[in-house]
């Protein structure tokens, strides 16, 4: 298993800034209403692309104000059998309101088959394509951090940044292990010197 990083080999950042997931946010705002809950949806979920793309209306509370994603790495119970695991993410509700009215999601909840049908039916390859041509309006360079699993570690960071417990964010981000969790709180301290930059700037 590969060790999850916050910097390439180079020392280029793999992860948005909060000025970037700003920037992010805004222009996502500007697309149409699929484009633009999905990006939404990365941004304060913080889960992975593959993730997102299993999202049903039967998985989203609204009075409870959460979305609950299914980790889609693989885990083992004591006896080494796969399990699933599932997890429940508090998110805005002014972001539950507009994902309720661009997808209907009270409505859906009605109807068995569509309450399980995936919010959004799209692949992989699309769903990245919408994230970079996004990015890209928002002005995030061409880096590395460029990416759906930049957003996916500046949800990391920002949570931390921002004084969640790392069991936390452990929990809402599906992690197995604290210790990989413990990266954002590594990265902290950069994240903080370039808060601190703009302060005095």
């Amino acid at each position: 298993m590969s060790e999850m990083r916050l910097y390439d080999a180079a020392g280029n950042r793999l992860y948005l800034n909060a000025e970037e997931r700003a920037a992010f946010l805004a222009a996502a705002r500007r697309q149409s209403a699929r484009d633009r809950t999905l990006c939404e949806t990365l941004h304060y979920t913080g889960c992975r692309a593959s993730e997102l793309l299993e999202i049903t209306p039967a998985r989203v509370d609204l009075s409870g104000g959460t979305v609950t994603l299914r980790s889609l790495k693989k885990r083992k119970d004591a006896k080494g059998s796969p399990r699933i695991v599932y997890r429940a993410v508090p998110v805005p509700p002014e972001y539950l309101d507009t994902l309720n009215t661009a997808h209907g999601l009270r409505e859906a909840a009605k109807s068995r088959k569509k309450a399980n049908a995936p919010i959004w039916p799209i692949g992989r390859v699309r769903l990245w394509q919408i994230v970079k041509r996004i990015m890209i309006e928002a002005g995030i360079p061409d880096a590395p951090h460029r990416s759906p699993k930049g957003l996916r570690h500046g949800f990391g960071i920002n949570a931390t940044v921002n004084g969640i417990p790392l069991h936390m964010v452990q929990k809402w981000m599906g992690h197995a292990q604290l210790s990989t969790t413990a990266i954002y709180a590594d990265a902290v301290g950069r994240e903080e010197q370039d808060i601190a930059a703009r302060m005095w700037g």
